[in-house]
């Protein structure tokens, strides 16, 4: 009799245990696909990956006076065709510091506009990173003597402008003169910064010679991204010191959706780790690991 009855108790409390462990089960699952869903997978997968990034550097103008300006209408044109950022920031002041913030994450304790010790810092960037991956990666450096020089300047040249001789984890060979710049895009790097001298880069010339400039000697890349899953970032190091450091930050490619535009704050950490999140890397430099990725722009 007892037995007869203890069976059904039994058999209450197996259903019981598999009922809750059934429960904990879809719990789990459930946490899982929410973890999945709000995790890094979720936001290196909300940026692009193109083939080829071409990221150009340009001087010391606020937002206002490019974009909407007469005396720019290619990157103005770019902006149509592409995307627009319209609350994109500068860290700091002067420019070269900023350069450094922009490839790696932090200033490095650059304060001024002062030649640097080449390879002084062996802290991560997007160069030495990208390297580390198995992508490729150059600079092109216009009016510099000849590759890999780092010299301090020469005429319209200037080393402040260029953060990555500043690493001893980055070849000096890897800078090359802008008269390198491949005219066959797809044998560009998958990642390069090009940067323009004084004049070009509207530091010591007018934004009309910049615009100019970038029309020239970019526009044949920026209307082959279009086509070829490839990527043009124009962006400047800083502002003219008058509009809280906004500046113009226009990118054109495939990748971007035509006309669009974002007034999401960003700055030259959240460029850069969106710079990273397109080559797939695991690690970000500096600041850019608690930075954001650039989005609300890109295609579908």
């Amino acid at each position: 009799m007892s037995g007869s009855t203890a069976s059904p108790a039994r058999s209450r409390a197996r259903r019981g245990r598999a009922a809750l462990a059934s429960t904990f089960a879809f719990t789990a699952a459930a946490v899982g696909l929410w973890t999945g869903l709000g995790g890094s997978s979720s936001a290196a997968s909300a940026v692009p990956t193109p083939d080829h990034v071409v990221v150009v550097v340009m001087e010391n103008h606020a937002y206002s006076q490019v974009i909407g300006s007469s005396s720019a209408p290619y990157i103005n044109s770019l902006k149509t065709g592409g995307a627009n950022l319209t609350q994109s920031y500068g860290i700091t002041h002067p420019s070269q510091p900023n350069y450094y913030a922009l490839f790696s994450g932090s200033t490095q304790g650059v304060t001024d506009d002062s030649c640097v010790t080449p390879g002084f810092s062996s802290a991560a960037n997007l160069a030495s990173e990208a390297i580390a991956a198995g992508r490729t990666w150059a600079s092109y450096n216009e009016s510099l003597p000849s590759q890999g020089s780092t010299t301090c300047s020469s005429g319209n040249y200037a080393q402040k402008h260029d953060p990555w001789f500043g690493f001893k984890n980055v070849p000096t060979s890897s800078a090359k003169t802008f008269a390198q710049f491949p005219t066959d895009y797809s044998t560009l790097p998958q990642i390069s910064f090009v940067t323009p001298n004084l004049c070009s880069d509207m530091h010591d010339c007018s934004v009309s010679t910049g615009d100019t400039w970038l029309k020239n000697n970019l526009g044949g890349y920026a209307t082959w991204a279009k086509t070829h899953n490839s990527l043009l970032v124009v962006t400047f190091d800083e502002d003219n010191r008058l509009s809280g450091n906004r500046i113009p930050t226009v990118l054109y490619g495939q990748p971007v959706t035509a006309g669009s535009s974002s007034s999401t704050t960003y700055n030259h950490y959240d460029l850069l780790r969106t710079l990273e999140d397109t080559q797939g890397l695991s690690t970000h430099a500096g600041n850019a690991a608690s930075a954001t990725d650039i989005t609300g722009i890109w295609a579908s």
